[in-house]
């Protein structure tokens, strides 16, 4: 059954594009990551995590059908002909179980195999099912993340054929990528702070309970090395390790209701463990005729966290999922796709920090101004300072918070704060910034100027730790505390203060977001050599920062199937 649905938007982009959209005919869920081949071509794209895909229309002027598959699924064929050329086709798959060949009936008769001894000769069996000598994968990538409201933000796309030298060789050092044509895609939103790499000094951007590699920040890279598959004779990523050696001994594994993919009945194979604070789960689907495995799922999660498991009602916390399948094809298994996603935090700039301390000459006091209104009773707090001068501790008579300003009168006579006074400013008119190491806003900022005498002034980028400027003076922002610390002279900690509206002082608030990398293949080539040229991916460098595109002349039979936008109706 074909479904039209006219009361989607499409955007000017589509025009050359015909739209579909995948749904399970019994829970009308989105079926994500089928197949979907061009009849007796070699080229297709895979469904996207909401069912969609497209085609180019000129695949309709010629009267080519769609063969559509997914593992559990019904195959099935689609005369593109009788596809919407203006609205979102919605294609109904239904589950079903294929008829069993002989051989497998035959199979069925024999020793029962444990899951354990399925895997193991799955495992043995890699170098025979899969590929040994050169080929290629020409396909679809894209990285972008989904924000706390599951919208598309920051997608990246590119067209990019790897050349791999076969499963015998290690892939990181001998495989190959030529960019066919790659575009950040601005018609979705561009978050510059999601869009920032990890960042584990200052926490502003990281992955709950695990470190991922950036490898120069290329993110095909990092995709290609979590598939534990193509790399099983190296270590790929906890707690796979290396899949022929480890594998086996880090997990269980239990039997499962058989899986169906075209006309071939696979073993269904659950695997778990389980590690302080972490539980390991995944899936393999294994041909039982020659134990290729066809797909393979692996995600960790996060058990620890009672916060946020009370926040997603008991619900685990997902740290990465990685799904790679392979496909049968010229007699070997090839990569069909593969996707790695990953949750992150993005920490906000704090909201509530120290905008500037210095001695009022007038009051005979010290004055720090904030961000954000204080909150008065946190304010009057005198445990909530701690100025220190020569080592010993000042004391305060009196404290009087005003709106962004805490006044703080130390307990000195006059002479006393005259002279600290004299010393602290003859510290800061003999200090010199390194030109060389130093912006020149942030130069600006702290030069001496007359009037009060100004001991600290906010960098103009509030994400930034400090770190020292010279011999000057050295500051810290911690969550929850300001730490000041000017060698011989004196040091200021503030700590556990907040503002009116509950912040405490130079605390993050962090938001969850979802990472993808994907790959998803449109033609495989065996035997396809790479040439000698020099236009190839620098894969320790990002792929969409200054890298060679080589595109070649059959450039216009691959696609970016790019996801379709939400819209209002």
């Amino acid at each position: 059954m074909i479904l039209f649905c006219f009361n989607t938007i499409l955007f000017s982009q589509e025009n050359d594009f015909i739209r579909g959209k995948l749904l399970d005919t019994g829970s009308g869920e989105p079926v994500v990551f089928a197949t979907i081949r061009i009849k007796e071509k070699a080229i297709g794209v895979i469904s996207n995590q909401d069912g969609g895909f497209r085609i180019p229309k000129k695949f309709k002027e010629l009267g080519d059908i769609l063969v559509i598959s997914s593992m559990g699924y019904q195959k099935k064929e689609i005369p593109m002909a009788g596809l919407s050329p203006d609205a979102i086709n919605v294609i109904q798959l239904s589950q079903g179980v294929m008829e069993l060949s002989e051989a497998v009936v035959i199979a069925r008769k024999k020793r029962r195999l444990s899951a354990r001894r399925i895997v193991r000769k799955a495992i043995e069996a890699i170098p025979a099912n899969y590929p040994q000598n050169s080929f290629s994968l020409t396909g679809y990538y894209r990285d972008y993340q989904l924000d706390q409201n599951n919208d598309y933000i920051n997608l990246n796309e590119a067209i990019l054929e790897a050349f791999d030298l076969g499963f015998d060789e290690i892939d990181s050092t001998t495989t190959k990528v030529k960019i066919y044509e790659y575009k950040k895609n601005t018609d979705f939103e561009r978050d510059t702070l999601a869009d920032d790499p990890y960042n584990y000094r200052t926490w502003k951007k990281v992955i709950d309970r695990a470190y991922l590699f950036n490898y120069g920040g290329n993110e095909f890279t990092i995709l290609r090395i979590h598939d534990a598959v193509r790399n099983f004779k190296i270590n790929s990523y906890d707690f796979v390790n290396q899949l022929e050696k480890d594998f086996l001994n880090n997990h269980f594994f239990d039997r499962e209701d058989d899986v169906y993919s075209d006309d071939q009945a696979l073993y269904g194979i659950d695997f778990r463990n389980s590690k302080p604070g972490l539980r390991i789960s995944g899936k393999f689907a294994i041909s039982k005729e020659n134990y290729a495995i066809h797909k393979m799922e692996y995600a960790i999660y996060d058990t620890g966290n009672e916060k946020r498991k009370r926040k997603r009602k008991d619900k685990d916390q997902l740290i990465f999922k990685v799904v790679s399948e392979y496909k049968p094809k010229y007699g070997k298994m090839y990569l069909n796709y593969i996707s790695f996603h990953n949750s992150f935090m993005l920490g906000m700039p704090p909201k509530f920090v120290v905008s500037k301390i210095y001695l009022d000459d007038s009051r005979k006091c010290f004055t720090v101004r904030f961000s954000e209104a204080v909150d008065f009773f946190s304010a009057k707090n005198k445990k909530h300072y701690n100025f220190s001068f020569h080592n010993r501790k000042t004391s305060f008579s009196k404290i009087l918070p005003y709106l962004y300003t805490v006044d703080l009168y130390p307990d000195w006579t006059k002479r006393k704060f005259t002279d600290i006074r004299s010393e602290i400013d003859e510290i800061v008119r003999s200090f010199k910034l390194d030109p060389k190491n130093t912006p020149r806003e942030m130069s600006q900022e702290f030069k001496y100027t007359t009037g009060d005498l100004h001991i600290y002034r906010a960098r103009l980028d509030p994400d930034l730790i400090e770190e020292g400027l010279g011999n000057m003076f050295q500051v810290e922002l911690k969550e929850g505390s300001f730490e000041l610390n000017m060698p011989k002279a004196f040091s200021v900690a503030i700590e556990r203060l907040k503002d009116v509206n509950g912040n405490y002082l130079n605390k993050r608030v962090y938001k969850e977001y979802k990472q993808f990398r994907e790959f998803f293949v449109q033609q495989v080539r065996p035997g396809k050599t790479v040439s000698d040229d020099s236009l190839f991916m620098n894969n320790r460098r990002p792929i969409f920062e200054n890298q060679p595109i080589a595109k070649p002349e059959d450039v216009e039979n691959y696609w970016m199937n790019t996801p379709l936008q939400k819209t209002e109706n």
